[in-house]
């Protein structure tokens, strides 16, 4: 998990996917923690991204370090769980200060998930991709 956290904060932006309904729906990330094992992600609870998860929390992640072509891409399935704890989004807030601009510990419209059962694909044209479960 950790070589995960450390490509995804290394490309410091990465989308992610989710489903409504039929359609396919893809979105720029750059917040990403890790809180007791667990590799975090932060939202608000009235963006569409949070409705999305709902209704199907099952996710995709990808991202690109160099170039598609000259360096190597990462992919994360996994299924995201909704953690309402005020530790957990202290603990991502006093790790990324920046989202204390945006977001509250206390109000009911933050929104912290965590990773389970996922993983990870680290991809390049040179070799076998490496697969990291998490």
């Amino acid at each position: 998990m950790r070589e995960i956290y450390d490509y995804l904060t290394k490309c410091k932006t990465f989308y992610l996917a989710t489903a409504e309904g039929d359609q396919p729906r893809v979105r720029p990330f750059g917040a990403v923690h890790i809180f007791e094992d667990k590799l975090y992600l932060i939202t608000q609870k009235f963006k569409p991204v949070s409705k999305q998860i709902g209704a199907n929390p099952k996710i995709e992640i990808c991202a690109v370090d160099g170039g598609a072509f000259d360096g190597s891409w990462l992919r994360v399935e996994a299924t995201l769980v909704n953690d309402d704890r005020i530790e957990a989004k202290q603990s991502m807030m006093d790790a990324i200060p920046v989202l204390k601009n945006i977001y509250k510990v206390d109000d009911d419209i933050t929104q912290v998930l965590y990773l389970k059962d996922a993983t990870a694909t680290v991809a390049t044209f040179a070799g076998e991709p490496k697969v990291i479960k998490f």
